[in-house]
């Protein structure tokens, strides 16, 4: 084990799917070490799905610790998405393997936890740390969404990803929504019938 006394752990914390009308929020929570640079950290958003795949894997291999946690689609509808977005980044946190020294959470809010944290605006962008996370919550949703596409071909969740996209909004009319949509947005609650299998 390599001496960690004087490195201060700092674990990136970031989420994906807020927005969507469907499938949980996923957070990942990366310390990286930095004795293995990973280049090419940067919001996953502003990268291509080839090279987030890429980044992931590399992270898995390359970071000191790193975990994932997510709040379900009832969490999401029981304490709405802020809340559940906060405790999924707090389930990621407490999964590490490693403790860290500081959390720095990506955004204007941190969630609350038993070690320092700090909440920074474009975080993703600007913090290695957090970048990894970005990557890793965006990868591990989007295999998420692939999966649920299987499940319920009619709604198109490969291509949009639960977004409230015009394709998804005029699928969720012809067929009502699924188990996995989130009955307390307003694009869903709007829907009249709802499939249940």
């Amino acid at each position: 084990m390599k001496e960690q006394i004087t490195t201060t752990l700092i674990a990136g914390v970031d989420e994906a799917g807020r927005g969507p009308l469907a499938g949980n929020v996923v957070a990942a929570a990366v310390i990286l070490d930095p004795d293995k640079p990973i280049s090419g950290l940067r919001d996953s958003k502003a990268l291509s799905a080839k090279t987030r795949e890429r980044l992931a894997q590399e992270i898995r291999e390359s970071a000191l610790a790193f975990a994932l946690g997510e709040a379900t689609v009832e969490e999401i509808d029981r304490l709405n998405i802020l809340q559940a977005t906060m405790l999924a980044m707090q389930r990621a946190v407490a999964a590490l393997p490693l403790p860290p020294n500081e959390v720095w959470a990506d955004g204007n809010r941190a969630p609350a936890l038993s070690y320092p944290v700090r909440a920074i605006v474009k975080g993703d962008r600007d913090v290695a740390a957090i970048s990894a996370a970005s990557i890793l919550a965006k990868t591990t949703r989007d295999a998420q969404m692939a999966a649920l596409d299987a499940r319920y071909p009619v709604y198109g969740f490969r291509q949009h990803k639960g977004y409230g996209t015009a394709a998804h909004l005029a699928a969720l009319a012809a067929h009502g929504a699924c188990p996995e949509h989130r009955k307390s947005f307003a694009p869903v609650a709007q829907t009249v019938l709802f499939r249940h299998e």
